[in-house]
């Protein structure tokens, strides 16, 4: 994402170094998913298209059953056009958020999705779901990881551990 550039070495996509690739070609290869999904005071679907500008219904919905979030989304009062409130307020559960910021980021289909603690207030079940889509978004996509839960990271090919900002 460029916020920091390396005090050493090097980050490189395709063998290009981060700095010499243009932010905006660098922000159409990547999605980021928070922990906290930020919302809009506006619809699920123009929320889920707030990074995907002129996303059709159809491309939102279909992001949304990879998410998964179609559920859950079609059993609000106005489905898609359901009004989430400012920051998500009508939403029930943080992790129906965070389903909206994993559609988000399926809707983008960039080639590599960075995740910070993407399933960390979801249940076991729900967490399970998620995990699954991850894993078969994974076939066509790098996806970078950062979580604490044991069973998310039991996605991932190669796995990497922190302690005391080293890894170890």
């Amino acid at each position: 994402m460029r916020f920091w550039d390396v005090n050493e070495g090097s980050v490189s996509v395709d063998g290009e170094d981060v700095r010499k690739i243009p932010t905006r070609h660098l922000r159409d290869m990547e999605s980021y998913v928070t922990q906290e999904t930020h919302l809009f005071h506006d619809s699920i679907a123009n929320n889920i298209a707030v990074g995907s500008p002129g996303a059709s219904r159809e491309a939102i919905n279909r992001s949304s059953k990879e998410a998964p979030s179609n559920d859950f989304i079609m059993k609000l009062p106005k489905g898609y056009d359901t009004e989430v409130g400012e920051l998500g307020e009508y939403l029930i559960r943080t992790g129906e958020k965070q389903r909206i910021g994993i559609a988000r980021a399926f809707l983008h289909d960039s080639p590599l999705i960075l995740m910070d603690e993407p399933t960390s207030n979801l249940d076991s079940l729900n967490e399970g779901i998620i995990l699954k889509s991850l894993r078969e978004a994974a076939e066509k996509k790098t996806i970078v990881l950062v979580s604490h839960r044991k069973s998310t990271m039991n996605i991932a090919d190669t796995v990497f551990e922190m302690k005391n900002g080293r890894i170890s």
